[in-house]
């Protein structure tokens, strides 16, 4: 179970990141395909293919958890990933090596880890090698996308504030957990934690690729930052083909996935109903089913409606085999 305990200060302080952090989620999602097995089956044949295509660049990252504990320098919240390199390596030395000793304890350390640990800056290039090249294969394919769900969740968050309050709002975005006597309670996390903030403050970030739980950083002297799953997840719709045209047809109906495929451009209602021979009223239903499911917008100008496929409804439509 994990504890986090807040006093009236740390309240105050809670706060959601405003964008995602390229560094955070590559973690999350590398710890997900990694060193934490578990998720809905349909994270399976998205795992295997993020294993298959990791250039060898990327494998020192996987020294770094030997044990599944990666050293808590590596958490930081940056909107770049050159940005949150520099956090890193900005890290005091003392705290590389007190959390490199904690990770391997007795187990035994590769040539680069001892650099790193020594402060050596060809072992820098290396970490910094090593994640630049994961991002490119994980998620840069994928960056547009959990930019688009990132601001829905924010903005679900902000609104979910300001109707129910704080209290409710982080219950609300770990199922099961319980907040008594200013202990957010969070069950089933693992490992056993207790984290008190002590005036810090709480930052709040939203992953989409790690489905089993909280990630959290606590640095001593920062904010402690609380990475939770928000949503299904997006890992089942990344890398290429997933599933067929005619499995995303009973998924979505096949009109409806027509209607993807032809927003690929902008179309109007009119426009829609023209192309698929069916009414406006029609049309209009099916773009709204898929605007609900975050894989289409509408805008409106004067009388004019116009509907346009968002990133997640690019990545949906291009799962699918040619």
């Amino acid at each position: 179970m994990l504890r986090v305990r807040f006093t009236a200060e740390d309240f105050a302080r809670i706060r959601f990141a405003p964008r995602p952090a390229p560094l955070q989620e590559l973690h999350a999602a590398l710890t997900t395909a990694v060193v934490r097995r578990g998720g809905p089956p349909l994270f399976a044949p998205w795992r295997g293919r993020i294993l298959r295509s990791l250039p060898a660049t990327a494998g020192p990252l996987a020294d770094l958890v030997p044990e599944g504990r990666p050293p808590s320098f590596l958490d930081v919240i940056g909107d770049t990933m050159a940005d949150g390199f520099e956090q890193i390596r900005a890290t005091s030395p003392g705290l590389v090596r007190s959390e490199l000793e904690r990770v391997y304890g007795a187990v035994p350390v590769p040539r680069w880890i001892r650099g790193l640990h020594a402060g050596d800056e060809t072992a820098w290039h290396t970490l910094h090698r090593a994640q630049q090249a994961a991002f490119e294969t994980v998620l840069a394919p994928v960056w547009s996308v959990v930019q688009d769900l990132h601001r829905e969740e924010f903005t679900r968050y902000a609104l979910t504030v300001a109707e129910h309050g704080v209290a409710a709002t982080l219950t609300g975005l770990a199922p099961g957990s319980r907040l008594h006597e200013g202990v957010w309670e969070w069950p089933g996390a693992a490992p056993d934690r207790d984290v008190r903030l002590d005036g810090r403050g709480l930052v709040l970030l939203p992953t989409f690729h790690h489905p089993a739980g909280p990630l959290l950083q606590d640095t001593p002297g920062h904010p402690a930052v609380l990475t939770y799953p928000a949503g299904a997840g997006l890992p089942p719709a990344v890398g290429g083909p997933v599933v067929s045209t005619e499995a995303l047809a009973a998924l979505l109906g096949r009109t409806r996935l027509e209607v993807l495929g032809l927003l690929a451009e902008p179309h109007t209602t009119t426009a829609l109903a023209r192309a698929l021979q069916v009414s406006n009223a029609t049309a209009s239903s099916h773009a709204a089913a898929l605007r609900s499911a975050g894989m289409a917008t509408t805008t409106r100008t004067g009388r004019s409606v116009t509907h346009r496929r968002t990133a997640l409804g690019t990545l949906v439509a291009g799962a699918r085999p040619p």
